[in-house]
């Protein structure tokens, strides 16, 4: 990731206070920044805009 590039991360509302398991996404340049939000320190898996909208429409499709 470089580091010139900020990230805003933001977890679903359907994700409660205790914890459990969860991720958070941001957006960057044409990529989807994707991590662990209880290790937050591991890389983050960097996806495409249309790998992550294509996994958004399949998850909820279901």
């Amino acid at each position: 990731m470089n580091n010139a590039e900020p990230l805003a991360w933001s977890k679903s509302s359907y994700s409660g206070t205790e914890g459990g398991q969860c991720i958070e996404v941001a957006t960057g340049a044409g990529t989807v920044h994707i991590r662990d939000s209880k290790d937050v320190a591991r890389p983050a898996l960097r996806v495409s805009r249309e790998a992550w909208a294509g996994f958004v429409g399949l998850v909820s499709a279901e």
